[in-house]
């Protein structure tokens, strides 16, 4: 049978930022709620965020965001800063995985072949945080490319990202949010009718253009300020994250306080029991056994301490 499903399911957001060196990338992810670094290029050391050290090979990369992945409430938003950083160290691991110098060994375009590839699988690492139920923002530089048009229309210049031709499309089409950074010049007309640039502002682009790649699915306005309370609201549905489970001894704990139990009296129904030693505290009790037969059967275990407690007042009473 057929699951459909109706309606805006907000799943946690996909983006990906782009722009010039210098422009504060960055630092506009960092606003993200409940940000997690993984800094490729130790951009962030100067800047106050949570940050898993820096990887050392294309492998580690994944493993980090796969574990990420497998790790509930660590954060609310992955930031993978930066793309073009993660692709040299996937070239440099790729070429010492077949011992060659440089990509171009491989014959024509088959080595980036298998950049296209490893790119894919860090995509699909970043799929998997986004099924937790987080957000994964990726950063990447932007450089001028010269673009010709057919026709002999002439040529001009584009920004793009600066990854490769087989890495790029693929970043271009993961993300819901594609954001292109970059400094617009404010050109006002004196009174002699020339024209003068008197500074300029940051902006972020959401939509295409012929000189950059950009797009959204949230009706965004083309252009915006580079602040980052104008795509807040795109946070703000996600998932955010599951809360730590309470450990098994924290639930004991809970349970004692309320019927009066002391930690004495646990140790000796459970050496009684044969489990423990009389000596072995309660925190090196395994979680397992607390979970399994201290929690399950507490009215049990409570009725043990009773009657022992009772035996021993009636002896004392003698």
């Amino acid at each position: 049978m057929l699951n459909i499903i109706e309606g805006k399911t907000n799943p946690p957001l996909k983006a990906v930022i782009y722009g010039p060196e210098g422009i504060g990338k960055s630092t506009l992810a960092s606003h993200a709620p409940g940000a997690l670094f993984i800094d490729t290029e130790g951009g962030t050391a100067h800047m106050d965020v949570r940050r898993i050290q820096r990887p050392s090979s294309w492998e580690e990369l994944i493993s980090t965001i796969d574990e990420v992945a497998k790790t509930p409430g660590i954060c609310q938003t992955l930031i993978l800063d930066t793309a073009d950083w993660a692709e040299m160290q996937c070239i440099k691991d790729i070429c010492a995985k077949y011992k060659v110098s440089g990509l171009e060994s491989f014959g024509y375009g088959k080595g980036y072949t298998y950049v296209g590839e490893e790119m894919a699988r860090l995509l699909a690492a970043c799929d998997k945080v986004v099924a937790a139920g987080m957000n994964v923002v990726i950063i990447a530089h932007a450089k001028m490319r010269k673009q010709e048009l057919p026709d002999e229309q002439g040529a001009f210049d584009r920004w793009e990202m600066k990854l490769s031709k087989q890495a790029a499309p693929l970043m271009k089409e993961w993300p819901d949010l594609l954001l292109f950074l970059n400094y617009k010049t404010l050109v006002v007309s004196s009174e002699n009718s020339t024209k003068k640039a008197t500074g300029g502002k940051r902006v972020m682009y959401t939509s295409h253009s012929p000189v950059w790649d950009a797009k959204n699915r949230f009706e965004l306005p083309e252009e915006m300020d580079m602040d980052f309370s104008g795509i807040a609201k795109l946070f703000k549905d996600s998932a955010a994250p599951a809360a730590p489970a309470e450990k098994p001894i924290d639930t004991l704990r809970a349970m004692m306080e309320k019927a009066g139990v002391t930690p004495a009296d646990i140790q000796k129904v459970v050496s009684d029991k044969g489990h423990y030693a009389a000596d072995v505290p309660m925190e090196s009790y395994s979680d397992k056994f607390i979970s399994g037969w201290l929690i399950k059967y507490w009215p049990q275990v409570l009725k043990l301490i009773n009657n022992s407690n009772q035996m021993k007042e009636d002896f004392e009473n003698e």
